[in-house]
Formats: C-alpha cells, sequence, structure tokens
C-alpha cells in the first residue's frame, strides 16, 4: 500500500517536473504549487463482509481507538492558454491507526474476531485527484480581477485499505484495493485586494447508494512577490461499498500550506 501512495505521488512530481522544464517561450500558463498539511480528524464506522450488520460494524473512533492525524499534502493548479483545458494536480495522504476492542464477537473479512481481545488496525484512504476545468469566460475580466469561477471535472484515484491484527493471536485480515472515481468539480476565488484571496473547492458525486464529497475552504495570503501562505478547512464525506468493504466516514480539520503562484 505504501508504494501505491508513493508511486501516485511520484507521478504528481513527474508531471510537475515535465511542466517546469518546459522552454520558457511556450510557458503562456500560470502556475500555482502549495505544499502543506491538514489535521485529520475521522469519525463513522467500516465492515468488511458483514453476517449481522450491528455486530460486524466498526466504530472508527470508539473500536478503533482512532485519535485526529496530521498528513503532508501538495497541489499544483495549471492555467493553461486558449482553449486547452486548466489542470489541477492535488495528492493526499489519509492514514489512521490505533488500538482497541470490542465486547461482542465481530466477523471482519473471512475471520471471526473474540470479543473483549485486543487488536489493532489500520485505515489508509491515499488518494490522487486529477481535475481538468475551464474558468467561466470574462467574468474575471468584468469583475476587475476579483472574482472567477471554474467548473470541470475531476477524476480521484483512490488506494483503500482496512487491516485488522488480534493482538493476542496473531489472526490478521487485510483488504486493499485502487478505485479510480469520476466527479464533478468546480471552485471559485475572490480577491478584494491584491494580497488576499478567499477561495473554496468542491468535488462530488453520489451513485447507487454511494457518495464522496470533498469541500475545501481557504484564505490566502500574498505577502512578497510570487510567495504565498494560506489556512482553511477541509470536510470529506464517504460513503462507499466497494470490493465487499462498507465506509460510512467523515474526514475533517484545519489545515495550512504555503507556495508560489506565477
Amino acid at each position: 500500500m505504501k508504494r501505491k501512495g508513493w508511486s501516485m505521488a511520484g507521478g504528481v512530481i513527474i508531471c510537475l517536473l515535465t511542466v517546469l522544464s518546459m522552454p520558457s517561450a511556450s510557458l503562456a500558463i500560470g502556475i500555482e504549487a502549495a505544499i502543506g498539511g491538514w489535521s485529520q480528524g475521522i469519525s463513522g464506522d467500516i465492515a468488511y463482509r458483514p453476517i449481522n450488520a450491528i455486530t460486524d460494524t466498526i466504530d472508527l473512533e470508539t473500536d478503533m481507538g482512532y485519535d485526529d492525524e496530521t498528513r503532508a499534502m501538495g497541489r499544483v493548479r495549471i492555467d493553461m492558454p486558449l482553449v486547452i483545458p486548466n489542470i489541477y494536480l492535488m495528492y493526499t495522504p489519509v492514514e489512521f491507526e490505533g488500538s482497541g476492542r470490542k465486547n461482542v464477537n465481530f466477523k471482519f473479512g473471512d475471520y471471526t474476531f473474540t470479543r473483549n481481545m485486543p487488536y489493532t488496525s489500520k485505515v489508509s484512504l491515499d488518494h490522487v485527484d486529477v481535475a481538468l476545468f475551464y474558468s467561466i469566460p470574462f467574468l474575471n475580466l468584468v469583475s476587475l480581477d476579483t472574482l472567477n469561477i471554474d467548473l470541470g471535472l475531476n477524476l480521484k484515484v483512490a488506494d483503500v485499505e482496512a487491516q485488522i491484527t488480534q493482538s493476542v493471536t496473531g489472526q490478521r485480515e487485510d483488504k486493499s484495493y485502487t478505485l479510480p472515481i469520476p466527479m464533478a468539480f468546480a471552485a471559485i476565488q475572490v480577491k478584494p485586494i491584491d494580497i488576499i484571496s478567499f477561495e473554496a473547492e468542491a468535488r462530488g458525486i453520489a451513485y447507487s447508494g454511494n457518495h464522496l464529497y470533498n469541500l475545501i475552504g481557504r484564505i490566502k495570503f500574498k505577502p512578497l512577490g510570487p510567495f504565498f501562505i494560506a489556512g482553511g478547512y477541509r470536510y470529506d464525506s464517504i460513503k462507499l461499498d466497494e470490493k465487499d468493504v462498507l465506509l460510512d466516514a467523515t474526514i475533517k480539520g484545519v489545515f495550512a500550506e504555503t507556495g508560489l503562484e506565477f
């Protein structure tokens, strides 16, 4: 699973280097790149091939014992010339580990875990987002460079892993898969003055009782040249029934980042 996460990050880095290595004569484009950290808090539940919906569903906070985690994240936005769609790349590692116990026997995958016996667990949802989008024509011009709205499509490629190991017996169940998810993408940027902007982004899809929503709010401050610092809040709502894994979770928290905008 870690190899998959690193390969996704490597793909983003390769795309970055390719763009930045282009001759300056061909760079009639705008680039924004940022890296930062997201304080992730998770709530909800997970099940893997459940038989009893009550006993085989595991609470991510109470039963898994997950606390907030801070993970690095990175993003690159490339504004292309003419009719070429703009590109937005974002890499988000998500991983929680903890120890816990349940007061009833429960089934997870092919194994039944014994009640009141301690276990360790891990849930990871590393993912890469690739959005292709257009800005609403002339809106930035008529608003005197204070308002911009983007609309497009986003492909999320998620590496999902769920693992439980019973500490005493060593019994272990592990499930992992990679899932591509097409989503709608929308964003708005409001810049009342040159050094401050307010931004919001939304990615989402709902299908067959499943849904996936990513919402980001950001305040960006540019104190000097292309350099900026930013902070905000991110909220992810996930309800997926895929590959026999049922996940209904919310991941949310504040983030901070720094970067360059050309």
